[in-house]
């Protein structure tokens, strides 16, 4: 049986379950519908968010900028935004952190616009990573939705 408090609901659009912080670790059913193996271990947004970064660090991925969501959004706790030199590697980048997360976390993720290599989507649940080439961010402009002059968004540059 779940436990009392561990998953609500982020809104009824996207009807997204998400993991409360009281709850990590979790049932398998819980741990199930959040994209974990059932012997992964539980990991808090900020050390996912550590793996993410080192990740991209160790992939050449460029301008990488981490922005809190907290208290701005339910959708996760971080927002990634980084850039690629070219389509091939901003795929690269996007396939490796993926296969990082499921073989060393057991962390499964949610991957949009792999196949064009211009803006790739990856949701952990509590972080989400935005891969772009350099033409496409500009175009978008994305941190600027979320990044303000008293933000505190985070920029390894």
């Amino acid at each position: 049986m779940p436990c009392a408090g561990a998953f609500r609901r982020a809104t009824k659009e996207d009807d997204v379950l998400s993991l409360d912080q009281t709850a990590a670790g979790g049932t398998a059913a819980h741990r199930s519908v959040l994209g974990m193996t059932d012997d992964a271990p539980a990991l808090t947004s900020e050390a996912l968010l550590d793996i993410i970064l080192a990740s991209l660090d160790d992939d050449k991925a460029e301008d990488v900028v981490q922005v809190s969501l907290r208290g701005k959004s339910e959708m996760a706790d971080y927002m990634v935004i980084c850039s690629g030199r070219s389509s091939r590697q901003v795929s690269a980048i996007s396939d490796r952190l993926v296969d990082k997360l499921k073989q060393d976390h057991g962390r499964l993720s949610k991957v949009e616009g792999k196949d064009t290599g211009d803006w790739v989507l990856i949701d952990t649940g509590d972080v989400v990573i935005h891969v772009f080439r350099p033409e496409v961010r500009e175009f978008y402009q994305l941190e600027k939705m979320w990044v303000g002059p008293n933000s505190a968004a985070q920029a390894d540059r």
